[in-house]
């Protein structure tokens, strides 16, 4: 089944009381039985949900996986992972993340005894040296946010492997429409479904994927005890946003090749962070595991002042100055002061994420009217 196809039809049928082709939101927190413990699959909604349970099927099948696991957010969706982890054990990690995932590590999981390593995975080699007997999880994101770096995943979980070291992957900037981690040698794929899964920043969700029976079932039994589940209507906005999934990332597609060329050909645009550039470090990567190259970039100026990206940041009229990304609306962001405020100025200068920095997320309006909006702003 193409990918197009897959999409519109993932874990959705015809409802069988009505025919209704839409999956019902089922708006209950409890199910009737018809003795103790004989109930039609359904319990008490924060186990099961008809409506969650379609979503989920729909998560699995547009990422080639057996199992979905639906959470309230994706940082829900991250926690559950680190729960999977016991006092003592290390996680190695990428050096350039989303700022709410550093936070959750160091803030809230250092504390109860998980040791975090943060390294530079566009080197695949770079995690070796970091692995040892506690190493229990390697915590990548490709394209990562927002310095839009690339890391091999085939490669770096080839390497995992060999030490039994599960492989978790946050692919919410390339979506499955462009990548497919576990095609690739994953264990685990996340996403903030409030991003390009749900596509119109109406919902806040996360997910996980998963292939392994026994993995799948430890994820689950945190989903159920620790209870950071979705509700059902937020389930539905998400199966519907994923139903025009490949349409809107061919315009995301389409608007950021144009974009990233227009700001790289600005006379007062210093560099951009875009990995569809052939010149970019991890472009042969990036073609060899993405179908395409997303509508996520970051800029600096030539005056790279704050001041300046602020003066930017404040004068365009689409893009909307706000955190989130991958709605169909373009977005403008300033990483330090917003969604990697909680790193400290210190790690974000070293890994590249200076304070002048500036991201976009390219929405899918006509390009033309974007380009005419970043020209006005920039000046």
């Amino acid at each position: 089944m193409k990918i197009a196809t897959k999409f519109i039809h993932a874990g959705t049928e015809p409802d069988p009381s009505t025919g209704a082709i839409m999956t019902p939101i089922y708006q209950t927190s409890t199910y009737v039985q018809t003795a103790p413990g004989q109930n039609k699959g359904y319990e008490y909604a924060r186990s099961q949900n008809p409506t969650r349970k379609a979503l989920e099927e729909a998560f699995a099948a547009i990422e080639n996986g057996k199992f979905g696991l639906a959470f309230s957010s994706g940082v829900a969706a991250t926690d559950a992972v680190i729960k999977l982890l016991s006092p003592g054990d290390e996680v190695i990690a990428a050096n350039d993340m989303y700022g709410g995932t550093y936070r959750l590590f160091t803030k809230v999981f250092e504390k109860f005894g998980i040791k975090f390593h943060y390294v530079n995975m566009q080197d695949n080699e770079a995690v070796r040296p970091y692995i040892n007997a506690k190493t229990k999880l390697i915590w990548l994101e490709t394209p990562t946010n927002p310095l839009m770096n690339i890391c091999d995943i085939e490669a770096i979980s080839a390497i995992a492997k060999t030490q039994s070291i599960l492989v978790c992957v946050d692919n919410t900037f390339a979506s499955p429409y462009l990548q497919n981690p576990l095609d690739l040698g994953a264990d685990i794929v996340l996403h903030s479904a409030t991003k390009y899964l749900g596509g119109h920043s109406d919902v806040i969700q996360g997910c996980l994927v998963i292939n392994d029976q026994d993995l799948k079932d430890k994820l689950y039994f945190l989903q159920k005890s620790c209870g950071a589940v979705p509700g059902p209507m937020d389930c539905f906005l998400v199966l519907r946003g994923i139903k025009t999934l490949a349409v809107r990332m061919k315009q995301h597609c389409e608007n950021g090749v144009a974009i990233a060329h227009w700001l790289r050909g600005h006379e007062k645009v210093k560099e951009v962070y875009w990995c569809g550039f052939e010149d970019h470090p991890g472009y042969s990567i990036a073609k060899k595991q993405m179908r395409g190259f997303g509508g996520m970039m970051s800029f600096t100026l030539k005056d790279d002042s704050v001041e300046n990206a602020y003066r930017v940041l404040s004068s365009t009229k689409l893009f909307a100055l706000a955190e989130s990304l991958g709605g169909v609306e373009s977005l403008i962001n300033h990483p330090a002061s917003m969604t990697h405020a909680s790193i400290p100025r210190e790690e974000r200068i070293k890994n590249g994420l200076t304070d002048s920095l500036i991201r976009l997320s390219v929405g899918i309006e006509d390009v033309e009217d974007l380009i005419e909006d970043l020209r006005v702003a920039i000046g």
